[in-house]
């Protein structure tokens, strides 16, 4: 499954916190639903608070 790296900004009072995380997805859609539904639940911030800045496949690093 691929990774998708989404940088962004939440709003809480009085400020804009920036966050960045890495998810892995079938699809760019189910990335940002993944990315809304994490940042909500940790953060208590509701979708409308959340702004997705960029989203980006990642290729995944391999040892060899």
């Amino acid at each position: 499954m691929p990774l998708f790296k989404v940088k962004g900004v939440f709003r809480k009072p009085l400020r804009e916190i920036p966050f960045s995380i890495t998810v892995e997805a079938p699809s760019e859609k189910i990335a940002l639903e993944k990315t809304y539904s994490m940042i909500g639940s940790r953060h208590r911030v509701k979708r409308e608070n959340i702004k997705i800045l960029s989203l980006e496949e990642v290729k995944p690093e391999t040892d060899e």
